[in-house]
């Protein structure tokens, strides 16, 4: 069984190409809902509309994107090309993401964001289940795979923390030159979206498949999608994927309101000060977040290793139930408090950024010795569509139940803005409670899955043991 240790260039190099793809996804994940009702001028109900009619269309073309990955023949492999032909358009379409026009109908307005975040979300795909699929194909090692993931999630973290710290900057910025928020938005993309390519082209052109036993006689899509769901451990780690996710979204989609309505109290110019700077209420909060996330990825690490990655995710899972509860009890003006609050949450986000997706890698093998195929695009293609699902499904909940709370965009020029405690009450419930509920299904489903560190260990003894036979058959 191959053991040997990647290369640290190229877990570097692989790890940064999440850069462009988390950055632009954080900066989407907290920013676009507010964008919409706040910016934009959406009524909730029809933002909610949009924005899940969008996810939707994209969950269901990532199996799709999944399945033509695993059966494209090409010189640079299966995975590379993707990256290669749809890098840039993928970055300029963050840019358009962020150019609502400013019609008062909004039906046209409804209409104009769908097909936007639509065609934003496909190119996504492209690049996403592509680089996703890498993994499993860079090494078959356990440990190395843990190793891998870190090193993407990583650059993870420090591209949300970024896009959490600087797009308010940039965007105030803009508005004190005399420009609009839309504005300000559009040029945060144009600049995460040229940087975040980049790394995305170098891997196309110097990252190598080389773990990818030869692929067998190809079959139709709905006849793998069938045979992926017997796959007992993949039906695991589908709910812990759609619960953890559900979980972080919630938290990334109404944050912002909780901030700004419920601790900040309506003052849409709060700033909190911050090492000598002065920073919006939402930079502070997911900026400490942020860095306590990325502090804590070597623990979690290390965790996986002298336990196993089910163990340590379900620690970290409980950890952040904990917190979760304790975020009802912020009350307004608390700023402080808010702060702490923050750097504990990180630490349960941070295993929720970093062993999933590790813990997902293992099925391809058990998928492996179950048929004697290898599809890693079809499954982190299904991977896509459940982490997008779970995210449009909570944010049409949210929109919709902030809609019909009574939540109140903030006028033309306003600087104060109060909502009515039936939407204050409505913000704090989907903030802590509802998230702490996921959280807890997703520990669940971690404790109820199969594969251990021994069980793996075996199945790939088994494996080496069939590919030696299927080459001396040959």
């Amino acid at each position: 069984m191959q053991t040997t240790k990647l290369p640290f260039w190229l877990k570097v190099l692989y790890g940064s190409g999440e850069w462009g793809i988390s950055s632009i996804g954080m900066m989407r994940s907290i920013f676009y809902v507010i964008y919409l009702t706040d910016v934009v001028g959406l009524e909730a109900r029809l933002a909610s509309i949009g924005a899940f009619t969008g996810i939707i269309w994209d969950a269901i073309n990532d199996p799709i994107v999944g399945y033509l990955t695993d059966r494209l023949h090409s010189r640079l492999g299966r995975r590379r090309p993707f990256l290669l032909w749809f890098a840039i358009p993928f970055a300029l379409s963050f840019i358009l993401l962020w150019s609502a026009p400013n019609w008062d109908n909004q039906y046209a307005l409804l209409v104009y964001v769908t097909l936007s975040f639509m065609l934003a979300d496909t190119l996504q795909t492209l690049i996403n289940v592509p680089y996703l699929s890498l993994t499993p194909e860079l090494t078959p090692d356990y440990d190395e795979r843990t190793s891998l993931t870190s090193f993407r999630t990583v650059f993870q973290l420090i591209a949300s923390l970024a896009v959490v710290v600087a797009a308010p900057a940039i965007v105030d910025s803009i508005v004190r030159m005399g420009g609009s928020q839309q504005q300000g938005f559009m040029l945060v993309g144009a600049i995460f979206g040229g940087i975040g390519m980049v790394p995305l082209l170098l891997i196309a052109m110097f990252i190598k498949e080389t773990s990818t036993p030869q692929q067998t006689e190809s079959m139709p899509l709905g006849e793998i999608t069938k045979r992926a769901w017997q796959n007992i451990p993949f039906r695991y780690t589908v709910g812990i994927h759609m619960l953890n996710w559900a979980a972080v979204d919630m938290v990334a989609v109404i944050f912002p309101y909780f901030l700004l309505y419920w601790v900040a109290q309506g003052d849409l110019l709060a700033t909190v000060p911050i090492f000598g700077f002065n920073l919006s209420f939402e930079s502070a909060f997911f900026g400490i977040l942020m860095s306590v996330c990325i502090l804590f990825v070597p623990f979690w690490l290390w965790l996986a290793k002298v336990r196993n990655k089910r163990e340590a995710y379900m620690f970290g899972m409980g950890f952040w139930v904990i917190v979760q509860f304790l975020i009802f009890t912020i009350q307004p003006g608390q700023i402080e408090y808010m702060l702490v609050i923050a750097a504990l949450a990180g630490i349960g986000v941070s295993a929720a950024y970093v062993l999933p997706d590790s813990l997902f890698s293992d099925i391809i093998e058990w998928d492996e010795l179950k048929t004697g195929r290898r599809q890693e695009g079809i499954y982190f293609g299904v991977r896509a569509f459940v982490r997008k699902a779970a995210g449009g499904f909570v944010i049409f909940i949210a929109l919709q139940t902030l809609g019909w709370s009574g939540y109140q965009p903030p006028p033309q020029g306003a600087m104060y803005v109060t909502q009515p405690e039936n939407t204050l009450h409505v913000i704090r419930l989907m903030v802590a409670p509802f998230g702490a509920i996921m959280l807890s299904g997703a520990i669940i489903f971690a404790a109820l899955f199969p594969l251990t560190r021994e069980k793996y260990i075996r199945m790939q003894r088994l494996l080496v043991i069939r590919r030696a036979r299927s080459i001396i058959t040959k």
